[in-house]
């Protein structure tokens, strides 16, 4: 039975939410693999709208098995304040795992993510200030606290030592704050350990226990492709990988485990924070994509920077993710337009690239070449099947689709649980 990848093919908040609730009572895990509460999701129920940041989309589908696994870094307060959201509004949370080897956002994370940033200036990269890279840098550093360590008070005593040490020399001799003492981290971490115990468990052996017994699980991705601190627009990037290669390592199973590799694309495309852009709006077009699309961040509630359909950074993620289905959403926000332009190509000082420059000056300087389709004015909100599509928005979809490097299998036609089209079954080739 498959493993399944799930990921962002653009700068993030392409509504991963919808592809995962597609799969629906199919899948029997959810697992976030990367990243922490720098990014979030909104899933939507009926008449309930849901905004999730640390906890994957699965805790929201009774008979599914939640699981952050080790890849992700955790701010336990927030843990805790998702959880007990959920619990208000009558969502089951028991049935939550983490993985012992998972990394802890501490006071003196955030602190430093926010005074670092600032000491930036112009040069700022667009953190959301909540500990992620500081905590990321720690791990990468072996002086990180793990899960596991909150279980054992004096090994978690000596490593925040340890990582206070230098921390607090640059906290007060570079960026004027205070020290931060030992004990008040611990006794804050240690606060947390009585509701954490039951959560706390090898997900990686629980994992590979369940894809033997013929177990579906899907790896959920967060932040996207082209903000992989690998091979995304770096350093305008996230502090983990969230490719599909992410999904292997940031949660302890093999790469032969991973069956199909599903990203989500926008109709159009969106980033949050400082970066390249080529086919950002700055005017009534952008505005427009803003507002029919309510493009502000789940997590930060910042703008989100608007553009134009860009097929070579489609190509570039089918590319390095291995992608076997892409899944295209928000296709109903271009409704009323009278022409969809869509990014074909770059030119770069006169030379064109029809792939992705590697080169970080080349990309920065990028210019779209374009290509306009057709408009359509039908709402198309309520479309379930591909030929209850206008005519104008099948062309856009199939001409998307060639250029984007896999068949498109489903098709996000508004905000609703149900508006979707699905033209292929997710799970089989």
């Amino acid at each position: 039975m498959p493993a399944i990848v799930l990921i962002g093919a653009q700068w993030g908040d392409e509504g991963k939410g919808k592809a995962t609730d597609l799969l629906g009572d199919r899948i029997d895990y959810v697992v976030k693999f990367n990243g922490g509460n720098n990014a979030g999701h909104t899933v939507v129920i009926g008449d309930q709208k849901y905004a999730l940041h640390l906890l994957p989309s699965g805790i929201l589908s009774e008979g599914v098995t939640p699981v952050i696994a080790n890849g992700v870094v955790i701010d336990i307060e927030v843990l805790f304040d998702e959880l007990d959201a959920l619990t208000a509004r009558g969502v089951d949370v028991s049935r939550l795992k983490i993985s012992a080897n998972a990394h802890v956002i501490t006071h003196y994370h955030r602190t430093l993510d926010r005074v670092t940033e600032r000491f930036l200036g112009k040069r700022q990269i667009g953190t959301t200030g909540r500990g992620i890279g500081p905590t990321y840098a720690d791990k990468i550093n072996r002086v990180g606290i793990r899960m596991q360590d909150l279980f054992d008070e004096n090994i978690l005593r000596q490593k925040v030592e340890a990582a206070l040490y230098s921390k607090n020399h640059m906290l007060v001799k570079i960026y004027n704050r205070r020290a931060i003492t030992v004990d008040e981290i611990v006794d804050t971490l240690l606060s947390y350990v009585e509701r954490l115990r039951p959560m706390v468990v090898d997900t990686s052996l629980d994992l590979n226990t369940a894809l033997d017994e013929g177990k579906i699980v899907l790896f959920e991705g967060g932040q996207a492709t082209m903000l992989d601190v690998d091979h995304g627009t770096y350093p305008f990037v996230t502090s983990s990988n969230s490719t599909a290669g992410g999904a292997v390592t940031g949660s302890g199973i093999g790469p032969t485990r991973v069956d199909r590799v599903i990203a989500v694309v926008k109709a159009y495309t969106t980033r949050v924070g400082a970066g390249p852009f080529p086919t950002e709006l700055h005017d009534e077009s952008g505005e427009f994509l803003r507002a029919a699309g309510f493009e502000f961040g789940t997590t930060t509630g910042r703008p989100r920077r608007t553009g134009w359909y860009d097929a070579p950074i489609a190509r570039y993620t089918s590319r390095i993710n291995g992608v076997t289905d892409f899944v295209l959403t928000k296709l109903d926000v271009l409704t009323g337009l009278e022409t969809i332009p869509v990014c074909v190509a770059y030119d770069v000082d006169g030379r064109r690239f029809d792939e992705v420059p590697s080169s970080q000056s080349d990309f920065h300087h990028a210019k779209p070449i374009y290509e306009e389709f057709p408009g359509w004015t039908e709402d198309i909100t309520g479309a379930r099947e591909f030929s209850d599509l206008p005519q104008a928005a099948q062309d856009y979809v199939l001409a998307v689709e060639k250029m984007s490097g896999a068949r498109i299998s489903a098709i996000g036609v508004g905000p609703g649980r149900d508006a979707i089209i699905q033209r292929h079954d997710l799970l089989e080739s």
